[in-house]
């Protein structure tokens, strides 16, 4: 399916590109969230028309995220769980936790942009944990795990 994107999107293109995509992509993400349009002559017409508006949208939230990096970057959390003796932890520590230990510590951050590859945190001590603000913005905090036991 040809779609008109409507912001940039990682892995994919930026605002005003036309991209095939697979139907399912489609119609479950980017046309129900707005990232884009189907491809044809009306809607490419309406692109053309909004194309300052809709840059002046995406030059905005790209200055957000960097304001928001610039907060992050400084940032140093810790999170008290359980643990054994050795520092394993009873449970795990995972997105949600750590967005609400970075809420509570002042900083507005959605669950969906902190980034674990190797998955929920089962151990106390240090980590760089990624936050992912924005396709062109990602952002580094300390996380401390302490294990209490």
């Amino acid at each position: 399916m040809e779609i008109i994107l409507l912001e940039k999107i990682d892995r994919l293109g930026k605002l005003g590109d036309v991209v095939n995509v697979k139907n399912g992509f489609a119609r479950n993400f980017l046309l129900p969230f707005g990232k884009a349009k189907i491809a044809n002559e009306a809607n490419v017409k309406e692109l053309e028309e909004r194309r300052a508006e809709l840059e002046a949208k995406e030059a905005e939230t790209l200055a957000a995220a960097t304001a928001l990096k610039t907060k992050l970057d400084e940032l140093s959390i810790s999170i008290t769980s359980k643990s054994g003796s050795e520092g394993k932890l009873f449970g795990s520590v995972g997105n949600a936790d750590i967005a609400e230990a970075i809420v509570a510590a002042g900083v507005d951050v959605e669950k969906k942009a902190v980034r674990l590859p190797t998955g929920p945190i089962r151990s106390a001590g240090e980590y760089e944990i990624d936050l992912h603000l924005h396709s062109d913005v990602n952002a580094k905090i300390k996380l401390t795990i302490i294990g209490e036991e």
